[in-house]
């Protein structure tokens, strides 16, 4: 997986034992379910997930924010990077700070995940760079395996609650709202 330029120059200056804070987006593409002609089917929606190079899981599309990059334009920059279609960002779903990560170069690093609700605007669907190996549109009540924390993202993104929810170490926050009801 290509490291983004100003992460490799970071990581020259302070070596891979320091962790560094990282913004990342996760953009869950959704469209309504298409029929074998390309035409909408009756109901239903469908996720395009992409399947990882580096280890062959299903995923939305993720990546980093880059300095001074909004995230919802950070999550429009890489599902055409990574699965070559051009995207609208409807909403912010989720807020979430994951675990400390160890990646395979040894680089420490933990990220503040914003995961947006897109819903496709153009392009057929492909692989976009070395990231991913398969990219493809599935049913929501039929997506492939995935680990509980990208399958937790795309199923939040799919209920479209209309509040953001926000995770602290893994757990809803509780949203109260006037009078300490939720």
């Amino acid at each position: 997986m290509p490291i983004p330029e100003f992460v490799a120059e970071l990581r020259a200056k302070i070596g891979p034992e320091h962790p560094l804070w990282l913004a990342g987006s996760t953009a869950v593409i959704i469209r309504p379910a298409m029929a074998p002609a390309g035409v909408s089917a009756a109901s239903g929606e469908e996720v395009l997930l992409v399947q990882r190079s580096d280890n062959g899981v299903w995923s939305p599309v993720t990546g980093i924010v880059d300095p001074g990059e909004h995230p919802a334009t950070a999550a429009v920059r890489e599902s055409l990077e990574e699965a070559m279609v051009e995207v609208r960002v409807e909403r912010l779903v989720r807020l979430s700070v994951s675990p400390k990560i160890v990646h395979a170069t040894g680089d420490r690093a933990q990220y503040c995940d914003l995961v947006f609700r897109c819903s496709w605007v153009s392009g057929e669907a492909a692989v976009g760079d070395d990231e991913s190996v398969d990219v493809a549109w599935f049913p929501v009540d039929a997506l492939p395996e995935m680990p509980e924390h990208l399958a937790s993202r795309v199923a939040v993104a799919v209920a479209d609650r209309p509040e953001c929810e926000l995770l602290v170490d893994g757990v809803p926050l509780p949203i109260v709202g006037p009078g300490g009801s939720r």
